[in-house]
């Protein structure tokens, strides 16, 4: 009965029309009023042990160091260089702008940003060379999901904390998959723009290339410096965020000063209302998750699927359903919250590896961000370019069949998300 009550008042607030974070936060405190023993004041002590959790203070700093890389001209230089590299292939500035994406991705850890950074510049070019609008907006709404997947990625990080699971093995293990993502979307536009017959630009000659790789050097040292800084020892997966955040606002201010000092509080402000929204659904959802466990949810589900003598690749496949269903109402971070309590247990039971997991968590995620009616990459794709919601969905929905079947071959092939981390760390015990 309380299971019960708790999914129904959820349900319930969410079609009220409630912001997740408050249906998330009151069905949970009303499940612990009426079924438990709690006082008020417990229950603001266990709303605040859930976020006692070091893993979670690198969100804001890599919220920060997006919003410092974003403002300033760092996606510019990195999309010049992009396309003195590819962009005389058939349809080479298309091409360019996906590898754009996955070096701003690699920078910056959000989705919508890189959409934003990216997509504001490379689709009104790619308008000006002759790719139709919609075919350029299709292109940049996939391409930019890669912000979560390549490391670093703030949804592995939420995914880490909800499931105390490694961020560096989790960052590590996103490489080869964004590559490969990132390379299916390449091959892709390479071959419509051969039957097409697409624009390409001419070819740069090496001096350039090179002058415009030194030109995007300094933020691409940003993946160098996180990165390294991670698998050489030096700092911890958070105090690497923090480090990113500092580096970001030193390049944009003073080594690029694209951004000026005194737009910086402006920078500061609109980072920290994001970081505030996201924490506030991180901290409601891990007070939904801290009601599922003491309830024995997650275990009454493991012991189910175990009488059922269910086959690791059933449970995955029914995984894969539930989290592209939730991806078309709910943002990433609060699905991984509300799920990962309830199947992570299963998955152990079953013997899948929660690295692999998680990277299957992000791939289903990044097909959310491009599925209505609530991708949120549909919406910014939509502001930055003016076309209407239907227009942007069209534009985008022949793309995203790349990322159902990479969702496939990832689910079913682990060595793709677990060779790095085997490599660098040894596998787990």
């Amino acid at each position: 009965m309380k299971t019960v009550f708790l999914f129904v008042t959820l349900l319930s607030f969410l079609g009220l029309g409630l912001p997740i974070a408050m249906a998330l936060g009151l069905s949970s405190i009303l499940t612990i009023l009426i079924y438990e023993n709690d006082t008020l004041a417990s229950l603001a002590l266990a709303f605040f042990q859930t976020m006692d959790q070091f893993t979670l203070l690198a969100i804001p700093f890599f919220i920060l160091a997006a919003s410092f890389l974003t403002t300033g001209g760092v996606a510019k230089r990195m999309i010049n260089f992009a396309i003195s590299a590819v962009g005389h292939l058939p349809g080479g500035l298309a091409i360019a702008s996906v590898l754009a994406c996955m070096l701003f991705a690699a920078v910056s850890g959000s989705s919508p940003a890189t959409v934003v950074a990216i997509g504001s510049i490379v689709i009104a070019g790619m308008v000006r060379a002759g790719y139709t609008q919609s075919f350029a907006t299709g292109v940049i709404v996939n391409a930019g999901t890669l912000g979560i997947l390549i490391p670093p990625s703030i949804v592995l990080v939420v995914y880490a904390a909800a499931t105390e699971t490694s961020v560096g093995r989790l960052f590590m293990a996103g490489v080869i998959p964004g590559i490969l993502l990132g390379s299916g979307l390449m091959v892709a536009i390479y071959i419509a723009a051969r039957i097409k017959k697409l624009p390409r630009q001419p070819k740069a000659p090496w001096r350039e290339r090179f002058g415009l790789f030194r030109d995007a050097m300094w933020g691409l040292l940003l993946i160098f410096i996180v990165m390294g800084g991670i698998y050489g020892g030096i700092f911890t997966p958070t105090e690497a965020a923090a480090v990113a955040a500092v580096y970001a606002f030193v390049a944009a201010v003073f080594i690029y000063r694209d951004l000026h000092i005194t737009d910086v509080p402006r920078v500061l402000l609109d980072s920290a209302r994001v970081s505030v929204m996201l924490m506030f659904i991180i901290c409601n959802a891990f007070l939904f998750g801290h009601v599922l466990t003491t309830s024995q949810i997650p275990q009454g589900i493991a012991a189910m699927v175990a009488e059922a003598n269910m086959a690791p690749w059933h449970f995955l496949l029914i995984v894969n359903i539930i989290l592209l269903v939730a991806g078309n109402f709910m943002d990433p971070s609060a699905i991984v919250l509300i799920t990962a309590p309830i199947l992570f247990p299963t998955a152990e039971k079953l013997g899948i590896d929660p690295i692999h997991l998680g990277i299957i968590y992000v791939v289903n995620m990044e097909i959310g961000l491009v599925t209505p009616p609530v991708g949120l990459n549909l919406f910014v794709a939509s502001g930055i370019t003016g076309m209407q919601l239907t227009e942007v969905v069209r534009a985008a929905i022949g793309w995203l069949m790349i990322l159902l079947g990479f969702l496939i071959v990832v689910t079913y092939i682990p060595e793709i998300s677990l060779y790095l981390p085997n490599l660098l760390f040894g596998k787990p015990a």
